[in-house]
């Protein structure tokens, strides 16, 4: 095990200032469930079925849910996955699939591969075979890298600031969209910036300290591993914005793996891609796509389920993979 991640002896409990390594290698999945800030967790079959029941035992009477799908990658066509549109559609398939609807669903960025106004309407044009209608979004640097995100923020960025942050509540949850890759440079660590820290402390401050809070980025907002960039050099101070909250959930993309970090009342929780997978921290000469057998393929791709009971303030939380749904 490496350095970066405290290894968990409590079965399959999660320390709370430890990380949880989930089993994203061999397509299973956690369920968890997050009350006051304390993460409980159990490991899922792989199967559709598992992860209903899964569902149904961590929420009852789930007052709401939605799903995060992460780096789309539309435009990619190298090794390790020829056909990402393929893999996106599986994806679709999956959301219509699952036993009930999602409110609506969460993409944490890399829509597209180069920013290109094919990619975008190709994913357009995909999402329109999805069920659950809203979308909401937040651009990840590959959707930012030709124009300076103007084609993203003309597309999904209306009635957003500056380079696309905003937020919203369903039913008691406050939810708060944040853009840390506009000015990111390659392999380099994400940034927030001072005009988005002032607009977030703003956000927050008419809110009672017991109100849900979900924030949702691209690149993780807690340092996994920096010599890959996979971090946000400024997060700390927008952490320190949401400390007093009792319930806080932090959902990224980018790494195109699970893990998780529980500190305090805050759960961090990075999501799978729907393209291809990454090696895990330090394992490789650096990030990037990585090529596996054609036939395991959609053990590394998934998705992620996320229910509110409101009687808890707990938000419970399925990782599943597209092989789940064969």
């Amino acid at each position: 095990m490496s350095d970066y991640i405290t290894e968990n002896t409590n079965e399959d409990r999660i320390d709370r200032r430890g990380y949880l390594k989930c089993m994203a290698w061999a397509g299973t999945g956690v369920v968890f469930g997050v009350t006051g800030g304390i993460l409980g967790s159990r490991m899922l079959g792989g199967s559709a079925h598992a992860a209903a029941a899964g569902t149904a035992e961590q929420a009852p009477g789930a007052l709401f849910s939605f799903v995060q799908i992460s780096d789309s990658h539309i435009g990619f066509h190298k090794p390790a996955n020829p056909d990402v549109g393929a893999t996106f559609r599986e994806t679709i398939a999956r959301i219509n699939a699952l036993p009930q609807a999602p409110d609506f669903i969460l993409h944490t960025g890399d829509l597209t591969q180069l920013s290109e106004t094919k990619e975008f309407d190709d994913l357009q044009q995909m999402l329109k075979d999805c069920k659950t209608k809203q979308v909401f979004f937040v651009p990840g640097e590959h959707d930012v890298l030709s124009d300076n995100g103007a084609q993203y923020l003309e597309r999904f960025g209306k009635g957003t600031h500056g380079t696309g942050w905003y937020s919203f509540d369903q039913k008691g949850v406050h939810f708060i969209g944040l853009v840390n890759v506009a000015t990111v440079k390659e392999g380099g660590l994400g940034v927030l910036g001072q005009e988005q820290l002032d607009w977030l402390q703003k956000d927050l401050a008419p809110l009672s300290k017991s109100t849900p809070i979900v924030v949702f980025a691209h690149i993780p907002l807690w340092t996994i591993y920096p010599q890959w960039g996979w971090g946000t050099d400024d997060s700390a101070r927008a952490l320190e914005m949401l400390k007093p909250f009792g319930s806080v959930t932090v959902l990224n993309g980018h790494i195109h793996q699970t893990m998780q970090k529980v500190e305090g009342n805050i759960t961090f929780h990075t999501a799978r891609s729907t393209a291809f997978p990454q090696p895990a921290p330090g394992t490789a000469p650096k990030a990037g796509p990585m090529a596996v057998p054609a036939e395991k393929l959609r053990s590394y791709l998934g998705i992620t389920s996320v229910s509110y009971t409101e009687t808890s303030h707990s938000l419970a939380i399925i990782d599943s993979t597209l092989a789940a749904a064969k």
